[in-house]
C-alpha cells in the first residue's frame, strides 16, 4: 500500500483505539468459508473454519546478494514471484495471494476434501517449476540455483480489514494459526535432508488416496513431507532441461 502523508494527531489516535477495542464480539461472524473482500468494514470480521494456506519461501535468500548483483537478483525474483503467484492463483478456491519479501503465500477456502487436493497440486507444481526455473537461470548464466520450502496447513482464519479509516490506506489481514503454521512448515522445507514440501496432519487427512500416497510421515519432526512433482511439467523438463 502506498504511503500518504497526513499530520499525526495523538488525540484522534486515542479515540480510534477506543472505538476499535469497544467493538462488540458479535461483529466477528463465524462462517464456513471466507467471504468476498467487499463484505469487510473497519468494524466487522469473519472467522472461517475451513481454510488452507500454502507458503513458499526461498531458502538461504540472505546469501543470494553475495552471489548475484542487484540487477540479476531483480530478474530472478521477478521470475520466481511471478510464477509462484500464477500457480497459487490457479487453485479454484483461491481467496488471497500475497507477497512478503521473497515469500509468497495463498489462502484457500477448503470446505470440500477435493479442495485440499487442489492446494496440494499447487505445491507439487511449484516443486516442478523450480527445476525448470533453475535450468532457465543456468542457461541465462546464473549458475547458483535457488531452493524453496513449501509449507501447507489446514486451520481456521480470522479475516479483517485493517488500516487507517478515511486515509485510503488499508489491507485485508488474515489472523490465526493457518498462515503462521504454513510459514513455519515452509521454513523446514529443503532444510538438510527434508524434502521441499512440508505439510501438517490436519491438511493431509483430507487428501485423496493417490495424493496421500505421495506424502510421508517424518517421525523425528511430526510433520508430513513430500517431494511430489507434476508429471506433465517433469516430462517437459526431461525433454527440455538437459
Amino acid at each position: 500500500m502506498d504511503g500518504k502523508y497526513r499530520p499525526y494527531n495523538y488525540l484522534a489516535s486515542i479515540e480510534r483505539i477506543d472505538g476499535y477495542l469497544k467493538q462488540p464480539r458479535g461483529n466477528f461472524e463465524e462462517v464456513d468459508e471466507l467471504p468476498d473482500r467487499d463484505r469487510l468494514t473497519y468494524t466487522n470480521g469473519f472467522y472461517a473454519q475451513w481454510c488452507s494456506a500454502l507458503f513458499v519461501d526461498i531458502r538461504d535468500s540472505s546469501k543470494l546478494p553475495d552471489v548475484y548483483s542487484r540487477p540479476a537478483l531483480a530478474k530472478i525474483y521477478r521470475a520466481y514471484i511471478s510464477e509462484m503467484v500464477a500457480i497459487l492463483s490457479g487453485v479454484p478456491k483461491v481467496h488471497e495471494v500475497n507477497i512478503v519479501g521473497d515469500g509468497v503465500w495463498g489462502v484457500f477456502n477448503s470446505s470440500q476434501k477435493s479442495d485440499n487436493d487442489e492446494v496440494f497440486s499447487a505445491a507439487f507444481k511449484i516443486n516442478s517449476l523450480l527445476r525448470i526455473l533453475n535450468h532457465k537461470m543456468k542457461t541465462a548464466g546464473y549458475e547458483t540455483p535457488i531452493r524453496v520450502g513449501i509449507g501447507v496447513a489446514d486451520g481456521r482464519a480470522l479475516m479483517i480489514k485493517a488500516g487507517f479509516n478515511g486515509s485510503g490506506i488499508h489491507d485485508v489481514v488474515y489472523m490465526g494459526q493457518v498462515v503462521n503454521r504454513a510459514a513455519k512448515l515452509a521454513s523446514q522445507g529443503s532444510k538438510g535432508l527434508t524434502p521441499p514440501i512440508v505439510l501438517d496432519e490436519d491438511f493431509v487427512v483430507h487428501l485423496n488416496g493417490h495424493n496421500a500416497d505421495l506424502v510421508h510421515y517424518d517421525r523425528r519432526s511430526g510433520w508430513y513431507t513430500s517431494d511430489a512433482v507434476s508429471a506433465v511439467m517433469d516430462e517437459w523438463a526431461d525433454e527440455n532441461c538437459l
